[in-house]
């Protein structure tokens, strides 16, 4: 007990320090997310070309969701979303350790070595003040719940997901697969609830025009973003490696296809499997940032479930899979800035390499399936 407390009292003084020496002046797209939640109170348009790198992509229901913000002075905003970011870091490796079908080796070692597994991502995160680390742990506590078949609750939470990451959509077709329809039903209408809310504030009309701004804004803002070296989306791999006047569009289309078809195989596969659910979830978080034009590094952070099952069932990989899987996880999480060097660094991600890795573990959670494991 004394050890614990010892540990959450270095945790907690560690956080601080962090905080007050390399993050309070920073958290970019926290103050986004600000200045959205003050829009949305005065009724002003939330997207606006002249706010350059830094336009607000989000939903229009997610500005209300954050107006509170705005009424809190920006250090104390940015403290609090900073402490609560660590909280959801902390809850999202708890509840991933929580998804899993079974646990096969000891909890405190799953949770350490996928702690170190994608530290470099929690870091970047907390350093942006973005909100992955919510959407993760919304998604993975979905997943629980529908285990432990809460349908109503998980298809709720799912919707929510929508409005913090709007590719939260991809589990709408995954729900309607299952036996069971409660959270499909559930994730369907508060869609419906989520879309419609901006109304309120804006009107009917106006609620229609922030729809139409916000699609005008992230596929506009698509291209410009895709040479960038920290995109690890397919499309991005493909035009780092091929140019962007190329056949790299119609190659990342071919590629998002197959792994769309893949995650099919993967739930037909199922068969009466137990707790195939979170096999499933997992493998749909680890497509995200492949699948999303603008699907940047650090996004990988809401693969911690699937980084997690794949420690935990690593002995039942083919041997050849399972050492290209460890050496997967091991260069994604040492590929980081400080330890490779400028010149390495920059080579590593203008290859798109981590995106190659991601898809080896994505290669290795298809041979779970296949071999009945999870």
């Amino acid at each position: 007990m004394r050890t614990r407390l010892l540990l959450g009292v270095l945790a907690l003084v560690s956080l601080v320090a962090v905080f007050t020496t390399r993050v309070s002046s920073k958290m970019p797209d926290f103050e986004v997310y600000r200045a959205a939640g003050s829009r949305a109170l005065a009724a002003e348009p939330l997207y606006r070309e002249s706010d350059g790198h830094y336009q607000f992509k989000y939903l229009p229901a997610f500005a209300l969701i954050a107006a509170p913000l705005a009424k809190v002075p920006l250090p104390a905003a940015k403290g609090a979303w900073f402490a609560a970011s660590a909280i959801l870091m902390i809850a999202l490796l708890a509840l991933s350790l929580k998804a899993l079908p079974e646990v096969r080796r000891p909890p405190a070692l799953l949770l350490v070595l996928t702690f170190l597994a994608m530290a470099k991502f929690y870091a970047h995160e907390l350093v942006l003040g973005q909100v992955n680390l919510l959407f993760g742990a919304i998604v993975t506590l979905a997943i629980v719940w529908m285990r432990e078949k809460r349908e109503i609750p998980a298809g709720v939470l799912l919707a929510l997901a929508v409005v913090v990451k709007p590719y939260a959509a991809i589990f709408l077709p995954w729900l309607a697969n299952r036996k069971r329809h409660g959270a499909f039903i559930a994730m369907a209408i508060g869609l419906v609830v989520f879309l419609l809310l901006p109304a309120v504030r804006y009107g009917w009309s106006g609620n229609l025009q922030l729809l139409a701004d916000w699609w005008h804004t992230v596929t506009a803002t698509t291209a410009p973003n895709l040479a960038n070296p920290d995109n690890v989306s397919l499309r991005a791999m493909f035009t780092k490696w091929m140019g962007a006047e190329s056949a790299a569009p119609s190659l990342a289309a071919f590629a998002a296809v197959l792994l769309l078809v893949l995650a099919g195989i993967v739930m037909f596969a199922r068969g009466a499997l137990k707790a195939s659910d979170t096999l499933e979830g997992a493998l749909l978080l680890m497509l995200i940032p492949l699948l999303s034009p603008q699907g940047w590094d650090y996004v990988f952070l809401i693969g911690t479930p699937a980084v997690m099952l794949l420690i935990n069932y690593l002995p039942q990989l083919p041997p050849g899979l399972r050492y290209g899987t460890i050496a997967s996880i091991a260069a994604i999480a040492l590929s980081i800035f400080d330890l490779m060097g400028r010149d390495a660094y920059r080579t590593f991600m203008s290859l798109s390499l981590i995106t190659v890795f991601v898809l080896v573990e994505i290669a290795a959670l298809v041979a779970l399936r296949v071999r009945r494991v999870a």
